[in-house]
């Protein structure tokens, strides 16, 4: 399924990236992977909101959704951390450079829900910003992005109406046995070791 560099290849940080559409968990579980792991959380959506000094829906509104996959792109590629859950946002597929980055961190896994889940759970929120043309419909977005999440995804956790604890029960199923708690035992995560690169 993915493109990316083997995991060979990786620095051992042990990072976990989150792949997957708007409204398919990834913030919500990735706080409950960082607890259950001892990890950091990271999400790429709060930092381009910190860089930029406005919400990602205002962003989209002023520069329009190619500039904020630019934004996204730089923003992804200037990510150093360990034992961090990262939840991107749900363009960061469109860049091939961010991916590869964000693969030598640590291993992709795609949340994976269907259309009908990822439609009511924006329906619920409005306000979410989306990375999308003026002209194209949540569906469209849906349709465009799911061979980029496939070609990147090195792990696929299907959505299976489940809680968010049971997806991160699946996810930690399938996790190298490195990806463990901290020696202290703490599972309480803690602040984000991640730096932007020079």
């Amino acid at each position: 399924m993915s493109s990316l560099p083997p995991p060979s290849s990786r620095v051992p940080s042990e990072n976990i990236i989150l792949i997957g559409m708007p409204g398919s968990g990834k913030s919500t579980v990735g706080v409950l992977l960082a607890k259950e792991l001892g990890f950091a959380f990271v999400d790429t959506d709060i930092l381009i909101q910190q860089r930029e000094g406005c919400l990602l829906q205002e962003l989209v509104d002023r520069v329009g959704s190619a500039q904020l996959r630019a934004i996204e792109s730089d923003v992804c590629r200037a990510l150093s951390c360990s034992r961090t859950v990262v939840a991107t946002g749900g363009s960061a597929v469109y860049c091939a450079d961010a991916m590869r980055h964000l693969s030598g961190l640590g291993p992709v896994i795609w949340l994976d829900a269907p259309f009908p889940v990822i439609n009511e759970r924006i329906e619920r929120n409005p306000l979410r910003g989306l990375a999308k043309n003026p002209d194209q419909t949540l569906e469209d977005l849906y349709d465009e992005r799911q061979p980029l999440y496939r070609r990147f995804g090195e792990i696929r956790i299907p959505y299976a109406e489940e809680t968010p604890e049971a997806t991160v029960r699946s996810i930690i199923g399938v996790l190298p046995r490195e990806f463990r708690r901290s020696p202290s035992g703490d599972s309480s995560g803690g602040e984000s070791s991640h730096s932007p690169r020079d």
